[in-house]
This record gives C-alpha cells, sequence and structure tokens, in this order.
C-alpha cells in the first residue's frame, strides 16, 4: 500500500505545472472571448446548433453555465443548448494535456463531440421547432461562483491556481483509489469489467457523466488514459455531461419538464452514440 501511495503522489504532482498552464491558457481566452462568444450564440438564430457546437468545443470553463442561461431566457433554443452541452469537454482537454497524451487523440475527441453536438442540435431544432424569441434578459450567472468553475475572478492567475488546485485534488483521490483496485484486484480484472461490456459501459458511463460537478469528467478520462474504460464509454459519459451546466439549468429555468427532457436526451443519446463508438473505435482512433 505504500508503493500505492507513493505512485500516486508523485505521478500527480508531476502533473501540476501542465494543469496551471493549460487552466492559465483557458482562463485568458475566457476572458479576452467570453462576451463576443455569448453574443455570437444569441445571435446566431437558425444556425444556432452550429455556432453552439463550434464555440462549446473552446475550452472556457463557464460556457456551460452561460448556455443555461441564455435557454432559461428562451433567448437560444433546445437544439443550440444541447449541441453546446455535448460538444463541451468539461476537464477532459486539461487533464489529456497534463498526462501528456497524444494531442492528434485529443483533437478526434475534440472533432467527434463537434459532430455528434452538431448532428443532434440541429435534430431537435427541427423536431421541436422551436422559434427563437428576444427576450431582456438580465444573465444571473455571478452566483454560479459558489460552485465548479466559471471565471468569475479578475485575476487569471488566481482563477487558474484554483482551477488546478481543485482539478489536482480531484485527481489525487480518483488516482488513489483507481490505483488501490488495481493493486488487489487486478488491472486486467479491473479493465474486464468493463471493457469487455459495450453496452454496460456506455450505460455506467453516461451515470457518471450526469453528474453535474466538474470531478465527473476527470473521473472519466482517468479511467480512460488508465485503460478502464473504452473510448465508447468515455464519449458517453462526456457527451451527457455538461459540467454544473445542467446544475444552472434546473436552478434558473422554471420548467421542470422541460429540463428532466433535457436531461433523458443528453443521456439517452450520449450513451447511444457511445455504443455506436465502441463498434467503430479501431476505425476512429
Amino acid at each position: 500500500m505504500m508503493d500505492v501511495v507513493f505512485d500516486t503522489i508523485i505521478d500527480s504532482v508531476k502533473l501540476l505545472p501542465f494543469l496551471f498552464l493549460t487552466y492559465l491558457a483557458m482562463e485568458y481566452l475566457e476572458h479576452k472571448t467570453s462576451a463576443r462568444t455569448k453574443k455570437f450564440v444569441k445571435d446566431s438564430g437558425k444556425a444556432g446548433p452550429v455556432i453552439g457546437a463550434l464555440l462549446g468545443a473552446v475550452p472556457q470553463c463557464g460556457f456551460s453555465t452561460a448556455a443555461s442561461n441564455l435557454y432559461a431566457g428562451k433567448v437560444i433554443t433546445m437544439g443550440t443548448l444541447i449541441a453546446i452541452f455535448m460538444s463541451t469537454s468539461d476537464e477532459m482537454i486539461p487533464v489529456f494535456l497534463s498526462e501528456q497524451v497524444d494531442v492528434l487523440v485529443l483533437v478526434k475527441l475534440i472533432l467527434i463531440k463537434v459532430f455528434i453536438g452538431l448532428i443532434m442540435g440541429v435534430a431537435i431544432d427541427l423536431i421541436v421547432r422551436r422559434s427563437k424569441k428576444s427576450y431582456n434578459m438580465v444573465e444571473k450567472i455571478g452566483h454560479v461562483c459558489d460552485h465548479d468553475h466559471c471565471g468569475c475572478e479578475t485575476s487569471i492567475f488566481k482563477s487558474a491556481l484554483r482551477h488546478t488546485i481543485t482539478i489536482f485534488a480531484f485527481i489525487v483521490v480518483i488516482s488513489f483509489a483507481l490505483n488501490t483496485l488495481i493493486h488487489f484486484v487486478g488491472e486486467e480484472t479491473l479493465g474486464n469489467l468493463i471493457l469487455n461490456k459495450p453496452v454496460i459501459g456506455p450505460l455506467i458511463a453516461g451515470i457518471i457523466g450526469l453528474i453535474p460537478n466538474c470531478a465527473s469528467s476527470v473521473v472519466l478520462t482517468q479511467l480512460y488514459i488508465e485503460g478502464v474504460l473504452g473510448l465508447g464509454s468515455l464519449m458517453a459519459g462526456l457527451l451527457a455531461g455538461s459540467g454544473v451546466g445542467i446544475l444552472v439549468l434546473f436552478r434558473e429555468n422554471d420548467d421542470m419538464k422541460d429540463n428532466f427532457r433535457i436531461l433523458a436526451i443528453l443521456y439517452v443519446s450520449g450513451v447511444a452514440w457511445g455504443i455506436i463508438i465502441d463498434a467503430l473505435s479501431k476505425i476512429i482512433l
């Protein structure tokens, strides 16, 4: 067990500089483009799902929460919201970069999420045919800072440091738990629990992805890097997840049936696409 503790600490500490630099870049991007990004989405009209899917892939930590506020104010369509939720990667990008995973793999995963988010967003808008209404909306985004992340500090260094410490803590806990399981159960046995079950894996990962916290994407990404999750399961969880976006949606949107409908769409479509990706994983990567 001492080896497990030692290995967990050493491996996690190695990630710190990469995590901080990644979040520093993300915070800079957030502060420079946040207002313009939201304006693009507001003014996108029928092209909302396309614009939303593309902008959702840009690593901006508060974009899904902003999208929830815009949807609650009837500024964007359901399809646009779903496109943003499904294309956003939450903590996948910084964790992948800190673990020095092949950049080409990361780019492919982001493009897959953008493509799926775009397809689902356009399809949903065609089905729902929800008209775009203009409301004088006062965005209630400040209180979201009490939750996981939204880049509310004026200093990008402080915000980047806070995010780094939070995600680092998650990684340490998750890595320790995973290393302990591997120590007692064995890596091959643990991997076979999910990897050899192409439907069960995405179903479980989709549930994890729905947890409205950045920890869910950290868990999924770490499990994929360690070889416990397959590509389809990883994508099922990440497609179903939206960080704290879904939490803000339930807080700001008074129509609870609508909220649960969106939650169901995220889970069912995320799992369905995960199963498809599982079948095509050898072609994709």
